[in-house]
């Protein structure tokens, strides 16, 4: 394992106290003008969030109505009623966004598929670098806010999905997350500088509880006065 991620791991509480546990749930609330830009209502909602600890798979309850829940993984978004009933799904869902630009808009279960694997992401960072096929190399360091950052370059398999295969993440002298990057892949590439802070402690695993994304311009630069997404995360357990 690459020596910059295991001192990351260990910072975080530890690959072994991860994998001790087989869920975790959130409150999780977002808003922004990324979203009208999809056709959806900028500010939404406290909403429970559910992921597994060993594989990616998200739950999102309500969705959309009181009654609604969500269910994600990879190959397979669907949304279902308080009967268990599908009101909509998506089956091979990435290649659903083929042609869609940074202002095509979304349906319900395109944003289901998005919000399940942007949210597995966050909350399963550092430990799913560790999963297997997940390839990381140090890169050169950067500086910012006053911090030298060690980086991670990391390409993921296609079996993971998320934003893009290749991503950056960037850690301080504590090893905690500060910033990743990554191209959106669903909404026309549009390249995005996301910042962490906050970090809560549940049962000896630390978890950034505030997210804000900016895009990037020419160099890969942030334009950090122009928000993009913001995300909050309260009420973290083990179940």
């Amino acid at each position: 394992m690459n020596d910059l991620l295991k001192h990351v791991l260990d910072a975080y509480g530890g690959l072994d106290r991860w994998h001790s546990h087989s869920q975790l749930s959130v409150k999780s609330a977002t808003g922004g003008p990324f979203w009208p830009s999809k056709g959806i209502a900028e500010n939404h909602g406290w909403g429970n969030v559910t992921i597994r600890t060993a594989s990616e798979w998200t739950r999102i309850a309500p969705y959309g109505a009181p009654d609604r829940t969500m269910t994600f993984v990879p190959e397979r978004v669907v949304i279902e009623d308080g009967d268990r009933q599908i009101v909509q799904e998506l089956v091979d869902p990435r290649a659903a966004f083929k042609g869609y630009g940074p202002h095509s808009y979304w349906d319900a279960s395109r944003q289901a598929y998005f919000n399940g694997y942007a949210l597995w992401t966050y909350l399963a960072t550092p430990f799913l670098l560790a999963q297997p096929g997940v390839e990381v190399t140090e890169g050169a360091p950067s500086y910012e806010d006053g911090e030298v950052w060690r980086v991670l370059d990391v390409l993921l398999p296609e079996t993971i999905a998320s934003h893009s295969a290749a991503q950056r993440f960037y850690f301080g002298p504590d090893y905690l997350l500060r910033r990743q990057d990554y191209r959106l892949d669903v909404s026309g590439g549009t390249q995005v500088a996301h910042y962490v802070s906050d970090f809560v402690e549940v049962e000896g695993l630390r978890f950034p509880s505030k997210r804000r994304a900016y895009p990037r311009g020419e160099g890969g630069q942030p334009d950090r006065n122009q928000l993009l997404v913001w995300i909050r995360f309260d009420e973290f357990r083990f179940d």
